[in-house]
């Protein structure tokens, strides 16, 4: 198969450059540049043993199945199963080995500061954006060890320009924006008086971007392909007056007696779990039994699926108990089944944003999209987008979010919308800058 203009421009900065961030939306096909990039790069005996880290999904069928399309000749290794199999994967002789990001802390206490590797490539680096996480803390350990970095991610600040740090010090060791997370915070960024929330010092912004575009860079679905209309359709869910009181008590009293039973929430985070979930209709009780306040919202889901005709659907959930109940009262709803899906088999696919939300190109099962309730993590849900709304999509795009009116549903719909901002605000940056030379 043959790269796009655009994707041989990713190639040759992933060759030029020894440590490189390629930020590329979702569907323009960033793991068959880089591919590409390898095969070359161990053809020409620039690197010898390279290490690709991904989610798990991505890590043990996506990578193998891009292979055989764009590498064919790449020998390649899939690092997984228990300890003693992935031990024997491990010294299997091929040049590249992928793994799964949970299994990296396991593979660097297999060999400590010994890496047998000398190129590193991290799929989804926004999953490296936790400084404190076992990962990332394994990760750099042996940063040094590799003479080669790539981080690939179409969400590189899903919901902070804090989050960049972590991803950039994959790269440069600290370099660009100081060797520790404390240190960049106090450089670029100013809290509230409780030192609870911050945000950028004025000018920050920019500089940050100043500082990164020499080694990243950045690219739009918008600029390169020509995709098919997305609709994102708004679905008002109004609850009754009973339905509104129950909300509001839990919302001013932490606590809602329920039948025989009494659902509180212990703090604030605790909280906004809850009011999700009673705004979905049904919410766990403090046996984890589940509580039906109302049905507002499968009622809305059942409407769309009428209205669909049999084209299929794709549903995404939070809950467990959201999950059990559509499959209980939608006839045809389902655990999604990507086979299944893709062979327009499922009329009513339910998935998982954090499961289902990397390395799945589902465009050819379906072009219309249900969020029954929605993440905070705007990398989950952007993702998750991606997985209709992406290359080789010949349909308009309809993607339906169930929001209940003067709920907890607004303001999630709202935080997607400022995260989106700051992200939009630091690839735009980086494609001037490097457009500008």
């Amino acid at each position: 198969m043959k790269l796009h203009p655009y994707q041989e421009r990713a190639v040759e900065w992933i060759v030029d450059k020894p440590a490189c961030g390629l930020f590329m939306q979702m569907g323009l096909g960033k793991t068959a540049s880089v591919l590409t990039a390898i095969g070359r790069l161990v053809n020409e005996g620039d690197v010898f043993s390279v290490l690709v880290v991904a989610p798990k999904r991505v890590a043990e069928c996506t990578w193998l199945l891009e292979r055989d399309k764009w590498s064919p000749g790449l020998p390649m290794t899939i690092v997984a199963g228990d300890q003693k199999e992935r031990m024997r994967c491990v010294m299997a002789p091929t040049p590249v080995h992928v793994i799964s990001r949970d299994n990296l802390p396991w593979l660097v206490e297999q060999f400590g500061r010994r890496f047998p590797y000398d190129m590193l490539v991290i799929d989804e680096s926004s999953s490296f954006k936790n400084p404190q996480s076992k990962r990332f803390k394994s990760l750099k350990k042996v940063r040094k060890e590799f003479s080669r970095v790539v981080i690939l991610t179409g969400t590189p600040a899903p919901n902070s320009l804090m989050e960049i740090w972590p991803q950039i010090f994959c790269l440069d060791g600290g370099e660009r924006l100081g060797r520790t997370f404390t240190a960049f915070k106090q450089a670029y960024f100013e809290s509230d008086f409780m030192g609870w929330k911050f945000s950028p010092r004025k000018g920050a912004e920019a500089e940050i971007h100043g500082r990164i575009s020499d080694i990243c860079m950045s690219m739009t679905a918008a600029d390169y392909l020509t995709l098919p209309d997305r609709i994102d359709n708004i679905v008002p869910i109004y609850l009754t007056p009973s339905e509104r009181q129950a909300y509001e008590t839990l919302k001013r009293d932490f606590v809602l007696p329920a039948d025989d039973s009494m659902i509180t929430a212990v703090n604030a985070a605790v909280l906004c779990g809850k009011l999700l979930q009673l705004a979905g209709g049904e919410i766990y009780d403090e046996e984890r039994n589940v509580i039906t306040i109302h049905s507002q919202k499968i009622d809305a889901l059942s409407d769309i699926i009428e209205a669909a005709q049999g084209r299929p659907v794709l549903v995404f959930y939070q809950f467990q108990h959201e999950r059990d109940r559509i499959i209980a009262e939608i006839k045809g709803a389902e655990e999604l089944d990507v086979q299944q899906f893709m062979r327009g088999e499922q009329a009513v696919a339910l998935a998982h944003p954090a499961s289902a939300g990397h390395g799945l190109n589902l465009q050819s099962g379906s072009s219309e999209m249900v969020w029954y309730s929605l993440p905070w993590s705007l990398e989950l849900y952007q993702q998750a987008c991606a997985r209709l709304h992406r290359q080789g999509q010949t349909k308009t795009v309809v993607i339906h979010h169930l929001v209940a009116s003067e709920s907890i549903d607004e303001d999630v719909m709202a935080a997607l919308r400022d995260k989106a901002t700051t992200q939009d605000r630091l690839i735009n940056a980086l494609k001037r800058r490097v457009a500008n030379g």
